[in-house]
């Protein structure tokens, strides 16, 4: 948000080579122009390449990151809009260059993006909550349409907040020392006109939802333990394995065998124990269960962090804020000098976003690294073959249609059965036991299906 600072130079109107003079920019203020164009760029490009992740990359096009996409709209306007102004009122001395009438529009412009950025969080961490806590209630509002008519409503309140500015300041803007502009000829907004704006805005704008993002994340946290507490316990569980044992006379000859493909071929048999059996349990549901928790705790520090360093930016600025009013006997100038610096403490938020997606997100970092090089292809995943959805539970019917269909032939002779899912040599079962070889196929993070095997 915009503030004030003082400082004794001639008004823009005046004439003369020495009064133009002392508007040029001094040695220290052109070290500070390098310095803050080093954030307005990283800012742009940054937020620039978040956008496009967002609209290209699939796997990125989910509520959460629709509302990070808004949140990098509203950071690129900053630097678009916000900061390479403020950088030219550095540049003269904190004295506004421009028409007189866009004072107020930029301090709007000023609020409304500030205000947008930390709804944003407040919306974003709401959401996250009802999805971990109430995942079916969520998924019912999850289509792209509704996230955006979601997203439309932050805008509608950031703008309702900001609003005031430039109704009550375009009004007056060409009145000299108005409520935009104090005896230097400084835009801002005065604690004379805008006093009770500063006090209730910075309250309705930032430490209320600031508020109310601190609960929700502390609950949120609450409710992820609470879920990895009941799957640890559910893992820690017998898991149940799918085992028949039926005694067949033993067969050390040579038989002709059926196999699932209908060919018959010798095999010669040999007994086996019943401890040569190998079981495999069935955990592939538990395990993608652990592992949707996983990437849920991972967003959520991810979200956690992004919202953080925006308190640790933007608290100062508002607490001096609200002081500005509050305080006072206050020293005026000492007050105003800290909001300019914590002012662009603020701004730099806007460019650390990107950075955070960057370092704690892969999709984000390799989609990063193909737009630097301008690379703008759509990246095809690897998708898994139709038989990853087929149940354990219809793997086992299928087998048994196949066992009573052709394992009844020639008697009770051994037959040896393939899974219907996949065709692979087999060797006829050692034992007097049947073996029937199932397979549970599911996705994982490797698109390599998982195996399971029960035993008959």
């Amino acid at each position: 948000m915009a503030s004030s600072s003082v400082s004794s130079m001639p008004e823009l109107n005046q004439t003369g080579s020495e009064n133009w003079d002392s508007l040029q920019p001094g040695e220290p203020l052109r070290w500070a122009a390098l310095l803050i164009l080093l954030v307005i760029i990283p800012t742009i490009g940054g937020n620039i390449l978040v956008i496009l992740a967002v609209s290209l990359e699939r796997k990125l096009q989910n509520a959460t990151n629709f509302f990070l996409m808004s949140l990098a709209v509203a950071d690129l306007l900053v630097g678009l809009l916000v900061m390479p102004i403020a950088l030219v009122t550095v540049l003269f001395h904190s004295s506004w260059p421009l028409a007189d009438f866009l004072c107020p529009i930029w301090l709007f412009l000023d609020v409304l993006f500030s205000t947008a950025s930390i709804m944003h969080l407040c919306a974003i961490s709401l959401d996250r909550y009802i999805a971990i806590k109430k995942p079916i209630q969520h998924s019912q509002f999850k289509s792209r349409a509704k996230a955006l008519a979601k997203i439309a409503l932050v805008w509608l309140i950031s703008i309702g907040i900001a609003i005031p500015i430039p109704i009550k300041g375009l009004q007056v803007f060409d009145h000299p020392n108005n409520i935009t502009f104090n005896n230097n000829h400084t835009c801002l907004l005065s604690p004379e006109g805008f006093g009770d704006f500063k006090v209730y805005g910075s309250l309705t704008a930032f430490f209320i939802p600031l508020t109310i993002m601190m609960i929700i994340y502390l609950l949120t946290i609450q409710v992820l333990r609470k879920k990895a507490y009941l799957l640890r316990s559910r893992a820690a569980r017998p898991s149940i394995s799918t085992v028949f044992h039926q005694e067949l006379p033993v067969v050390s000859s040579p038989e002709k065998a059926v196999i699932a493909n209908g060919i018959k071929r010798d095999r010669t048999l040999h007994p086996v124990t019943r401890d040569e059996i190998p079981l495999r349990r069935m955990s592939t549901i538990g395990k993608r269960s652990m592992q949707n928790l996983s990437n849920e705790q991972r967003a959520s520090k991810v979200l956690g962090i992004v919202f953080m360093l925006f308190v640790v930016m933007w608290c100062p600025f508002f607490i001096t804020n609200v002081t500005s009013v509050l305080c006072q006997g206050c020293n005026s100038n000492l007050v105003e000098h800290l909001l300019d610096i914590f002012q662009w403490v603020g701004y730099v938020s806007s460019g650390i976003n990107p950075l955070v997606y960057t370092l704690f997100n892969r999709t984000f970092r390799q989609a990063f690294r193909r737009y630097i090089t301008c690379n703008y292809r759509r990246v095809r995943t690897p998708k898994m073959q139709r038989r990853g959805r087929i149940s354990f539970r219809s793997s086992v019917t299928e087998n048994s249609k196949r066992f009573m269909k052709h394992g009844m032939k020639n008697g009770i002779s051994p037959v040896s059965y393939q899974s219907p899912l996949r065709r692979r040599p087999t060797h006829l079962q050692n034992s007097a036991n049947i073996t029937l070889d199932t397979l549970l196929l599911t996705d994982n993070e490797d698109c390599k299906p998982d195996e399971h095997v029960s035993h008959v």
